[in-house]
């Protein structure tokens, strides 16, 4: 997880060394489990010098390993932090966004020996007590990020921040498989050795959603813990998040997410698993067999696959496949493997053959092609009617004859006699 930062960045205050003696919290318990767990709370920060001080005096009641990241603010909040002897501030003029600063909290972080780290936001809006409820779940497990789940349902809640959560939960499933009830939450556990083999690319607001979504792919686990939460009213309230403008970021990064999920992530995690010794034959078996799903659906699956793998979407034929098969609560594995009908080898002998078909509905305009290997989608250009007509006619009859071929061959499996010397189980 390096990063190339540009600006010059300040130690305003020291920062105590995690396994010094001097540590002035050294007989308190909460501060023993810090210490023993090698964890610290990292505070990003910008313009919020009426309510800083006030966070790190709740959080110091349970440690003092706070580290505080002045994301260029202007308006006092540095000299508010550093006024705490214990508290190690970094900061840089320019503001960068709320990524960049959690960003950069995990590398000094990192540096300063710690292996875990508990992000706060500096509005006032966390309590300092649910900070035992994260170390409770980290004395259980190790790798995995815990998100704070604050309960929007109260008063004084904006819509837009209800709204935007609830997008937020809808798209990390479709990009993870997880259901989480509060994934903009900013109270968060984060295991910090796991991320630094993880490259991010955002640094403003959104980079809370990119974080949890690319640690989940890369086998970290996440999930949520009830906290409390204070929203003040709205004249009290504080808050950076430009609710048009982060909105667009959040959603593009989405759109981003969600294209890399179906195109690579899952593929690439289907067939590790498929060729992996030990883990294939049960795959298949939990996934591709299904023993419990009727023949009908996994004849269907595999139909749909061929339909999607030939359908004149190229580029987008796996990722639209594997969206309608969730929606049709069809075999998703079935789905994806008869999908890639469409790999490379056999791609020439499908335009080939769409072009043919495509013959019979343009009539006299009909291109007469000969199959090469060499064929490609540059083929289609000037006779795009007669290869959309003849590529759709292909889909469906591919889609129609495997469904029905698949659909015996269940059947047929069936009634096969077993071998007197196949154990069952």
């Amino acid at each position: 997880m390096p990063i190339n930062f540009a600006d010059q960045y300040m130690m305003i205050t020291p920062f105590l060394d995690p396994n010094s003696e001097n540590d002035p919290i050294a007989t308190d318990s909460s501060a023993d489990r810090f210490r023993r767990l090698n964890c610290c709370v990292i505070i990003p920060t910008y313009n919020n010098a009426s309510t800083i001080a006030a966070v790190i005096r709740d959080v110091s009641k349970y440690t003092k390993a706070i580290l505080v990241i002045n994301d260029g603010s202007y308006d006092g909040t540095a000299k508010i932090a550093s006024s705490f002897p214990y508290v190690r501030v970094w900061g840089y003029e320019k503001n960068r966004g709320k990524g960049w600063a959690i960003r950069k909290g995990f590398e000094l972080a990192r540096e300063s020996g710690y292996d875990f780290a508990i992000t706060i936001d500096s509005d006032g809006q966390h309590y300092a007590r649910d900070l035992s409820a994260f170390l409770d779940q980290l004395e259980k497990e190790k790798k995995a990020i815990i998100i704070g789940e604050r309960d929007l349902n109260q008063a004084n809640v904006p819509g837009k921040s209800s709204f935007g959560n609830r997008f937020s939960n809808f798209w990390f499933k479709v990009e993870t498989g997880i259901t989480l009830e509060d994934t903009q939450s900013g109270y968060r556990l984060y295991p910090l050795l796991p991320l630094e083999k993880i490259r991010f690319r955002s640094i403003k607001y959104e980079f809370e959603v990119e974080v949890i979504v690319r640690a989940a792919w890369a086998g970290v686990k996440v999930y949520s813990i009830p906290v409390s939460v204070y929203y003040p009213p709205k004249e009290e309230r504080v808050s950076h998040f430009r609710p048009w403008k982060d909105t667009i970021r959040i959603s593009f990064l989405n759109s981003l997410l969600v294209l890399e999920t179906f195109i690579y992530v899952r593929p690439l995690r289907f067939f590790r698993t498929i060729f992996t010794p030990g883990q294939g034959r049960e795959y298949i078996r939990k996934h591709l067999l299904q023993v419990n799903q009727p023949d009908h659906i996994k004849a269907i699956s595999v139909g749909f696959g061929f339909l999607m793998g030939i359908m004149p979407i190229w580029g987008f034929q796996l990722i639209t496949a594997i969206a309608l098969s969730i929606l049709f609560k069809l075999n998703k594995a079935l789905v994806i493997v008869a999908a890639h009908i469409s790999f490379a080898p056999f791609i020439p002998f499908i335009i080939y053959l769409s072009f043919k078909a495509g013959s019979y509905w343009v009539g006299d305009k009909a291109r007469q092609v000969i199959y090469n290997r060499h064929m490609g989608l540059s083929s289609i250009r000037h006779h795009f009617y007669q290869y959309l007509a003849g590529s759709l006619t292909l889909a469906l009859l591919a889609g129609i004859s495997g469904g029905i071929i698949t659909y015996l061959l269940i059947k047929l499996l069936k009634l096969w006699p077993a071998s007197p010397n196949s154990h069952t189980g």
